[in-house]
C-alpha cells in the first residue's frame, strides 16, 4: 500500500500532474485590480477583456461625449499592493496558460509553477507533462531593487547554473542596469519593492 501510494503521488506530482484551477475574481475584486493596473499605465479591459465586471462606463454628457476632467496626481496611488490572488487572476486571463501556470508569493520570493505538455512525437516522455518550478528573489536594498534568479527545476531536479547562463543568484539590476535598457529604466522608476506572504508591494517614483 505504501509503495502504491508513493507511486501514485510521483505520477500525479511529476509525470501527469493535474491542471491548475484558474483564479476568477468577483466584480468587486476585479474593480480593485483594474484601479491598480491603471496606475501602471495598463488598460485593464485590454489586458483582461473577459473579466467579470460591473457595467460601468466613463462619464459622458447627453450627446454621448466624454466629460472633460482635470488631471490630478494622487501620491498615494504610486504605492501598489498586489495580492497573489490578483496576479494569478491576470495569468488566468490567457486561456492558453490559465491552467498551466501558478504564482506563489512568500517573503522576498516570487515562485512560478508551470506545466509544459510534451509533444507526442518527442523521443522522451512523449505525451507527458513536465512540471517546471522557478524562484525569483525580489527585494529593495541599498536604494535600488534587487532581482535574482534563485533557480529552476524540472520534475523536481534543479538545473545546473551553467544551463541557466550562469545567472543563478546574480542581481540582474546590478549586473545589467548600468547601461541603457530595461533594467536601468526599471530601477530608475521604482522606489521600493517588497514581497511578503501573499502580497507584492511596489512604490513608484515621481
Amino acid at each position: 500500500l505504501l509503495t502504491a501510494g508513493l507511486s501514485f503521488w510521483i505520477i500525479r506530482t511529476y509525470i501527469s500532474p493535474a491542471d491548475f484551477k484558474p483564479v476568477s475574481l468577483s466584480a468587486r475584486e476585479q474593480a480593485t485590480l483594474d484601479s491598480k493596473l491603471r496606475v501602471l499605465g495598463v488598460n485593464p479591459r485590454d489586458l483582461l477583456p473577459n473579466a467579470k465586471r460591473e457595467d460601468r462606463v466613463d462619464a459622458v454628457d447627453e450627446n454621448g461625449r466624454l466629460i472633460p476632467e482635470k488631471y490630478e496626481e494622487d501620491p498615494s496611488k504610486r504605492e501598489l499592493h498586489i495580492s497573489e490572488r490578483e496576479l494569478n487572476a491576470i495569468v488566468a486571463s490567457n486561456p492558453e496558460v490559465a491552467s498551466r501556470l501558478a504564482i506563489d508569493l512568500s517573503d522576498n520570493l516570487a515562485s512560478a509553477k508551470l506545466l509544459i505538455p510534451v509533444d507526442p512525437d518527442f523521443p522522451v516522455m512523449a505525451g507527458k507533462t513536465l512540471r517546471v518550478n522557478a524562484g525569483l528573489e525580489l527585494a529593495y536594498r541599498d536604494e535600488q531593487p534587487v532581482v535574482k534568479l534563485r533557480g529552476v527545476s524540472i520534475m523536481g531536479v534543479p538545473l545546473p547554473n551553467a544551463w541557466l547562463g550562469n545567472l543563478k543568484n546574480v542581481d540582474l539590476v546590478n549586473e545589467f542596469g548600468t547601461g541603457p535598457g530595461f533594467w536601468n529604466s526599471f530601477a530608475a522608476g521604482v522606489e521600493l519593492v517588497e514581497v511578503e506572504e501573499g502580497q507584492l508591494h511596489i512604490k513608484l517614483k515621481e
